[in-house]
């Protein structure tokens, strides 16, 4: 038993009746009414008790039954002096009754007090206490030394055990609302993970693809104030549409991913490059991707293209894509001009996402993304762990 044992009080779990089954708190209901019964039977029984002494029964039980009641609201306070002097103002009335000839209550009392103090008094109080009271109940009680001894032992035994038990239920009740805590607090931070997923898809999507169509109607603007040919303004308004039709597409399959309705990924990156006569290569056992690994290996598809049509057009594309054991894998390589590194490649891009926003992404999810000039050209490569 550790020092800080003896000075410390059950926690206010094990004297509350919180955690109580309601087949325990039927039996302690009994309990007290059975202790309660035999205390006034007792009474009741006695002989050779007349006059004043009789009048003054009933007073001294109600006040008996009141100090209790402040005795167990007291401990729940954890309120040592209260206590301590509630205790002893019920050992009072157990000595009061034995010396006013009502030796059956005083048993009780003796006994209640002795139980009660280990049960739900820091130790340094409750041991002195209990003693008090088995030391009035041994002579109080008339068996023999041996059964006195038994009994003596078996009521300490009896009030360590309840203390036990009630610090068990409460160590129980504490450990429940922590587990309820953190379920609370991980339903909160799925949340916020998951609100900052849509908050990065609505920023990829609709931020980058109106800045651009802004950028090509205010260009349209000024060629129209300046008189400029109408070629040159129908090539900005045509690509400020082709902006917002690729904005529609990209934002309509942001929604089927927040629903949970993405199409196969393969599927996805065969349709991705059917105009570009690129191939798609599968490797490993295939197996579900979260939502968020599976946007983020297509958005670095479309960035990887994006920037192949840009800058090498006509080159010859492969990409591949590998599940290993813990991550996944997406290899684009084309055959263009790649040892110049394509200056400004990383942090901007046609479509506006950019390969710096897509590698901020998968290092979000514990991923890499390198991007630079392989053998033949370029090549972008995607782990994501899975």
């Amino acid at each position: 038993m550790t020092p800080g044992a003896w000075t410390s009080w059950p926690s206010r779990e094990a004297l509350s009746r919180e955690g109580l089954t309601r087949a325990r708190r039927v039996l302690a209901r009994v309990v007290r009414g059975v202790a309660l019964t035999a205390l006034v039977w007792s009474a009741a029984a006695e002989r050779g008790v007349h006059g004043w002494t009789l009048a003054l029964a009933p007073i001294v039980l109600i006040a008996c039954g009141a100090a209790a009641v402040g005795f167990f609201r007291t401990t729940l306070d954890h309120m040592l002096w209260p206590s301590v002097g509630l205790l002893a103002l019920l050992m009072g009335g157990a000595f009061l009754a034995e010396q006013t000839g009502f030796r059956g209550p005083a048993l009780v009392l003796w006994c209640g007090c002795a139980v009660s103090a280990l049960e739900r008094l820091p130790l340094t109080a409750a041991i002195p206490l209990t003693a008090g009271a088995l030391t009035g109940f041994a002579i109080l009680n008339n068996d023999a030394w041996f059964t006195t001894a038994v009994t003596t032992v078996g009521l300490c035994l009896a009030g360590y055990v309840l203390r036990l038990d009630a610090e068990a239920r409460g160590n129980a009740q504490r450990l429940l609302r922590q587990e309820r805590a953190a379920r609370a607090a991980e339903a909160e931070s799925a949340a916020l993970a998951e609100r900052a997923r849509i908050a990065r898809e609505i920023h990829d999507v609709l931020a980058h693809s109106l800045s651009a169509q802004l950028v090509h109607l205010e260009a349209a603007r000024l060629l129209i104030e300046r008189g400029a040919d109408l070629g040159q303004i129908h090539e900005r308004v045509v690509a400020a549409r082709a902006m917002a039709r690729d904005g529609l597409t990209e934002t309509r399959q942001a929604l089927s991913a927040l629903r949970g309705e993405m199409t196969p990924l393969e599927d996805f990156l065969r349709e991705l490059v059917a105009a570009d006569g690129a191939t798609v290569s599968v490797e490993g056992e295939r197996r579900p991707l979260s939502v968020e690994a599976s946007q983020t290996v297509r958005r670095v598809a479309q960035e990887a293209l994006t920037n192949v049509r840009k800058h090498a057009p006509g080159a010859k594309t492969q990409v591949r894509l590998e599940y290993g054991t813990d991550e996944v894998t997406l290899d684009v390589r084309d055959s263009g001009p790649g040892a110049c590194l394509r200056t400004g490649e990383l942090g901007v891009s046609g479509s506006g996402y950019g390969l710096l926003g897509m590698r901020e992404r998968a290092e979000l999810l514990g991923g890499t993304l390198e991007a630079g000039p392989c053998e033949e050209g370029f090549a972008v490569t995607l782990k994501v762990p899975v």
